[in-house]
């Protein structure tokens, strides 16, 4: 697994890589497409939890889908500041280090953000107590996302 990185490491990297791109145009036509499927995607993960037993494998599904939701919604909210972002850790500190007023945590984002990728890189499964460890905030953060992004369209 790679090393942690601070939040303004992580952003220095992400610099340096040029990992941080200017678009020309906002699409708000594709961010409102975005917001719906960041919609669907945390209903069905809760369709999914709804009658999920705690011994069940599918948690996995669960905060994948979340994940995803939380994904798009920080992305579609950056596409109003003309950039696109090249890879998750970069959009996640570009949105710490750009958006402080918003209170979001770098180390949530790391921390949802390397679970994921032991899902599905290195195939670390995820448990009920994984996903009870970051449901509060990943719902704080999906509505706050959501709102901050309708604002702007």
């Amino acid at each position: 697994m790679p090393k942690y990185l601070t939040q303004n490491e992580a952003f220095m990297k992400c610099r340096k890589e040029g990992n941080i791109i200017v678009i020309e145009d906002v699409d708000t036509e594709k961010v409102k497409s975005i917001l719906n499927i960041a919609d669907a995607d945390v209903e069905a993960a809760n369709y999914i939890k709804k009658n999920l037993p705690k011994q069940s494998n599918q948690w996995n599904s669960v905060y994948k889908l979340y994940y995803d939701a939380l994904h798009e919604l920080v992305e579609s909210f950056l596409r109003f500041e003309r950039i696109k972002i090249e890879n998750h850790q970069c959009l996640f500190v570009y949105l710490c280090e750009k958006h402080p007023e918003l209170e979001f945590n770098w180390d949530f984002f790391e921390k949802v953000r390397t679970k994921r990728n032991g899902i599905n890189y290195y195939g670390l499964p995820i448990n009920f107590d994984d996903w009870k460890e970051v449901e509060l905030q990943f719902n704080l953060y999906i509505k706050k996302l959501k709102e901050e992004t309708k604002k702007k369209i």
